[in-house]
C-alpha cells in the first residue's frame, strides 16, 4: 500500500455510518464522481490512482483495459465525523449481479445521471426496483461541463421518467463563458437572476418547498407558507433530510467531477439526508434449517449476522470477502458459522461450516487498510475465508442464522470452453470453481448429451470479462468453441424386423434371435420397451437383456451420435439356444434390432424446443414479438404486469435460436428485457439444422 493511502476511518456508531450505492447507466460518470468525492475527503491525493498505482474503485486489471466498471467498487472514507462507504455499481446490464450486491450492502442509492445523455430505460427500471423496497434515493446530474450538457432537460426527464417526488435542489451558476462556477440553492429566499439566467427560480423554489412541506411532520408549515410567511431555511433543510430518509422525496443535485462544483454539497447530502443503518433496518433471517428466527436490529451487541456481498481472489492475499454486518460485531480471529443456501442449481451447493475469521480491513478499491472490528451497520473485507461465497451468511456458531439470497438474473448465454493446452487443463477446474464462488450469476455445466463444458453467462460483456479473469487473475488460457445443440432422432413410421445374432467360433457360441415391432412414440416419451412373448420363445431371463441392448444403442444413436428418442419397441417373438444363448448375445440382438428398424423405416431428426417468458417494458412488446417471429418462434400470448408498465410475452422457440438471444433482447429493449426458459421437448428440425451427424 502506498504511503499516500490514508488509514482506515475509525469505527463509528451506526448513527454516524452511511452506506451509499452509486447506480446508473454505463458512461454516466459514476466512477469519476466517486473519485472526486474521495479526493474531496482526502482519501485520494488526486483523481484516478493512489501512489502504488492501484485505481481507487476499479480494482480489476480488466477494468483498466476496458475503460469501464465491471465489478462492485468499494471505498470507505471519513466526512464530517461520519464513516461513509461508497459502493460503485457497474452500469452495464450484464453485471446486474454486482449491482444487486451493492444495493443489498447499501442503505440508500444515489442515481448518477449524465446531463448529456439523460435518463435511459434501464435507469428507470432500477429506480422502480429501489422504490419497491422503499430504498431512499437521490439524483446527481454529472458531466454538467460537457459541451452538449443540458441540465434543464435532464431535470425534466428525471421528473417525467422517475415519477413523483423528484425536485431540483439547485440551479447552476454559470460564468460569462458558460462554464459552471457554482450552485445556487433554491432554498435561499432570494435568488439573483444574474446568477441563474432566465430560470423561473421563484416557481421552482415554490414547487420544492411544497414538496418538502408535504413530507413534514409539522402540520402547521403548509398554513404558514400559504399565509406568505418566509419559512426558515434551517427548518426546510431538516424536513428535507427527513423526507429523503423516508424514501419519498428525491432531490436532484448537480456536480462536476472535473472542477469540483457541487462536490461539497453532495457530500453534505450523503451524511445529513441519507439514512443510517438503524433507520434502514435489517433483512429477514431464518435458522439454517428454515425455522423462524427473531428479527434483527442494527445492534453491535446483538447476535452476529453478516452477509458476503462480493468475493474476489487476490494472487497474494487469497480469497477476499466483502462483508456487510447487519447485527453484532465481527472481530478478527473468532469462529463464525458460514451458511449458504438456495443457489445449488448454479454450482453453489447448500453448505454449513465453521471457519475462523482472519484479518479485517476497510477497502479503498484494491487497497486494504486493517481495522480492529466491524460493528453492525458497517462493511469490511475479510481475508482467507475458505468456503464462504458471495451470498453466504456469517453468524455465531452458537446461534447460526441464514439471510435469504438476493434476487439474481438467471444466466442465459452459454459459452463452450476448452483448455488451450494440457497445462491449462490441469488448472482450469480450480479456476472455474473460483469464478463460480466469486460470481453467483455464473453457472457451470458439463452437458452429458454433448460432453461440452458450458459457462453460462448473463451476456456477451459478462462472458468476455469472465474469460479475461481466467487468463489474467488465474493464469488459465481457454478457447471458446461453438455451442452444440443436441439433436436426436425418431422413427418415421412403424415397422417389424427380425434381428439375428448368431456366431460360432469353437466352444460355446452366441445365439440370439429377436423379432421386434417399432413405431414412433408421443413427444417426450423417450424409449418405451414392452414384450408380448407367447410360448416362451425368448426365455424370461433374457427380456431385460434385449431391453438393455436397445436402450444402450438408442443412447449411442444409429446415425452418428444422435440418440434415438420417442419410440416404442415391442419384443414379439424370437429364438434361443439351450447352450449358446446368453445375456450378452441377447443384448447384442437388441442393439441390432434397433439399427435394423432405423434402416427399414428411416429416421427423422428432432431439435430441442423451449418455452420462454420474456419480461419487457410495455413499449417494447411489439418489437419483441416481431423479432421472435423471425426466429421460428410461436408466440403463445402476452399479459400486462399488474400495477406496472411492463408485460410478459410467452413463446415456444427452438433452443438453437436462443444461443445468441440475450444480446439480441438487450439490443431490442435497450437493456431492459429479461427472460427465462424451460425445456419443452423435441420437434422435427428443418433441413438447415438437421445436418448429417
Amino acid at each position: 500500500m502506498g504511503k499516500d493511502v490514508p488509514p482506515a476511518p475509525a469505527p463509528r456508531p451506526a448513527s454516524r455510518v452511511r452506506n451509499v450505492a452509486l447506480v446508473g447507466r454505463a458512461g454516466a460518470g459514476k466512477t469519476t464522481l466517486a473519485e472526486a468525492l474521495l479526493v474531496a475527503t482526502g482519501a485520494l491525493p488526486r483523481p484516478g490512482r493512489v501512489e502504488d498505482g492501484t485505481t481507487c474503485l476499479d480494482s480489476e486489471e480488466v477494468e483498466i483495459r476496458q475503460q469501464r466498471s465491471v465489478s462492485l467498487g468499494v471505498a470507505t472514507v471519513e466526512h464530517d465525523g461520519h464513516r461513509l462507504t461508497l459502493l460503485d455499481a457497474p452500469g452495464s446490464p450484464d453485471f446486474v449481479g454486482e449491482l444487486r450486491a451493492g444495493l443489498r450492502a447499501a442503505d440508500s442509492a444515489l442515481f448518477v445521471v449524465s446531463a448529456v445523455s439523460g435518463v435511459d430505460a434501464g435507469t428507470v427500471q432500477l429506480w422502480e426496483e429501489c422504490a419497491a423496497v422503499g430504498m431512499p434515493r437521490a439524483v446527481v446530474l454529472t458531466q454538467i461541463d460537457r459541451p452538449r450538457a443540458d441540465v434543464d432537460e435532464a431535470v425534466r426527464l428525471c421528473q417525467l421518467m422517475l415519477g413523483e417526488g423528484v425536485y431540483p435542489l439547485h440551479l447552476v451558476d454559470r460564468g460569462p463563458d458558460g462554464a459552471a462556477r457554482g450552485l445556487v440553492s433554491l432554498l435561499e429566499p432570494h435568488v439573483e437572476p444574474a446568477r441563474v439566467g432566465d430560470h423561473d427560480a421563484d416557481r421552482l423554489r415554490g414547487e420544492l418547498i411544497e414538496g418538502i412541506i408535504g413530507e413534514s411532520e409539522d402540520e402547521t408549515l403548509m398554513d404558514r407558507y400559504l399565509a406568505g410567511e418566509e419559512l426558515p431555511v434551517a427548518d426546510l433543510v431538516t424536513d428535507l433530510e427527513t423526507a429523503v430518509a423516508r424514501g419519498h422525496f428525491h432531490p436532484v443535485y448537480c456536480a462536476s467531477a472535473l472542477t469540483g462544483v457541487g462536490i461539497p454539497e453532495l457530500l453534505d447530502l450523503l451524511v445529513s439526508a441519507f439514512p443510517c443503518p438503524e433507520e434502514h433496518g435489517c433483512p429477514p433471517v431464518t435458522r439454517p434449517d428454515g425455522a423462524p428466527a427473531p428479527p434483527l436490529s442494527c445492534d453491535p451487541d446483538g447476535p452476529l449476522v453478516a452477509e458476503v456481498v462480493k468475493t474476489t481472489t487476490d494472487p497474494y492475499v487469497g480469497r477476499v470477502s466483502l462483508v456487510r454486518v447487519f447485527s453484532g460485531t465481527l472481530r478478527p480471529d473468532v469462529a463464525v458459522h458460514v451458511s449458504g443456501h438456495g443457489m445449488a442449481d448454479r454450482g453453489h451447493p447448500d453448505h454449513d461450516a465453521d471457519e475462523r475469521i482472519g484479518v479485517l480491513s476497510a477497502p479503498l478499491g484494491a487497497a486494504l487498510r486493517p481495522v480492529p472490528a466491524c460493528p453492525a451497520g458497517d462493511l469490511c473485507a475479510v481475508s482467507r475465508l475458505a468456503t464462504a461465497e458471495t451470498g453466504d451468511t456469517l453468524s455465531s456458531p452458537d446461534e447460526p442464522r441464514l439471510v435469504p439470497p438476493w434476487e439474481l438474473p438467471v444466466p442465459q448465454l452459454p459459452v463452450a470452453v476448452e483448455a488451450a493446452s494440457r497445462a491449462d487443463e490441469d488448472r482450469m477446474a480450480t479456476a472455474l470453481s473460483r469464478l463460480v464462488a466469486e460470481d453467483p450469476t455464473v453457472r457451470l455445466e458439463r452437458r452429458p448429451d454433448t460432453g461440452q463444458l458450458l459457462l453460462w453467462c448473463v451476456g456477451d460483456a459478462h462472458a468476455d470479462v469472465l474469460l479475461e479473469r481466467l487468463r489474467v487473475r488465474h493464469g488459465v488460457a481457454v478457447t471458446t468453441v461453438p455451442v452444440r445443440v443436441p439433436l436426436v432422432e425418431t422413427f418415421r413410421r412403424p415397422a417389424r424386423v427380425t434381428a439375428r445374432h448368431v456366431k460360432q467360433s469353437g466352444g460355446h457360441g452366441q445365439y440370439a434371435v429377436v423379432v421386434v415391432e417399432g413405431e414412433p412414440g408421443p413427444p417426450g416419451s423417450g424409449v418405451v420397451f414392452e414384450q408380448r412373448i407367447v410360448g416362451g420363445t425368448v426365455p424370461t431371463q433374457f427380456h431385460g437383456s434385449v431391453e438393455k441392448g436397445i436402450r444402450q444403442q438408442a443412447q449411442r444413436g444409429v446415425n452418428g451420435d444422435r440418440p434415438v428418442v420417442d419410440v416404442r419397441i415391442t419384443l414379439v417373438d424370437g429364438k434361443a439356444h439351450s447352450v449358446d444363448s446368453s445375456d450378452a448375445a441377447f443384448q447384442a440382438a437388441g442393439a441390432l434390432a434397433l439399427r435394423e428398424l432405423a434402416a427399414a423405416v428411416g429416421t427423422q431428426v428432432l431439435e430441442p424446443w423451449c418455452e420462454i417468458a420474456v419480461r419487457v417494458p410495455a413499449e417494447y412488446v411489439g418489437a419483441v414479438m416481431s423479432d421472435l417471429s423471425g426466429r421460428r418462434a410461436r408466440v403463445t400470448g402476452s399479459e400486462a404486469e399488474p400495477g406496472r408498465d411492463r408485460a410478459t410475452v410467452r413463446a415456444e422457440i427452438p433452443e438453437v435460436e436462443l444461443l445468441s438471444y440475450p444480446g439480441v433482447l438487450r439490443s431490442v429493449t435497450h437493456g431492459t428485457g429479461s427472460y427465462d426458459r424451460r425445456p419443452l421437448g423435441h420437434e422435427p428440425a428443418p433441413a438447415g439444422v438437421a445436418v448429417p451427424a
